[in-house]
């Protein structure tokens, strides 16, 4: 009986740290594309402000004329309710959320020259029957 008892903990405990994933870029997580459009405007913000309102870019690329896109991303996905059947989401499972991509590109003089926030609905499935 104890068994059976520590085994079904195990199993709910195991669920409730699966149930919710975030990942990237924090300072995007209450964002949007209206909020970020307050915050930044183009020819007029500078690298430096962009750094204190968002912190470090995820990523940073260089365009062919050397100007310089900083990227910022974040997801926050929930495992969908099939993902806790038991048997079942073994065969299958499913995650839902939103995803948010900040693109900073900046001039010569450091200064905002483009900017692009997006934000999307994203679904994830893994297992035999989702493909």
């Amino acid at each position: 009986m104890k068994k059976q008892i520590l085994t079904c903990v195990t199993i709910v405990a195991a669920l409730a740290l699966t149930g919710c994933a975030s990942v990237g870029s924090e300072s995007l997580r209450k964002e949007t594309e209206a909020t970020v459009s307050q915050k930044i405007v183009q020819g007029k913000t500078t690298k430096s402000e962009v750094r204190a309102m968002f912190g470090s870019p995820t990523k940073t690329s260089f365009t062919d004329g050397g100007l310089e896109i900083w990227n910022y991303d974040f997801a926050n996905v929930s495992a969908d309710a099939i993902s806790y059947v038991p048997i079942v989401n073994l065969f299958g499972a499913s995650a839902s959320g939103k995803k948010k991509e900040l693109v900073v590109m900046y001039d010569e003089k450091n200064i905002v020259k483009r900017f692009s926030m997006s934000e999307a609905d994203v679904h994830q499935k893994t297992g035999l029957f989702n493909n």
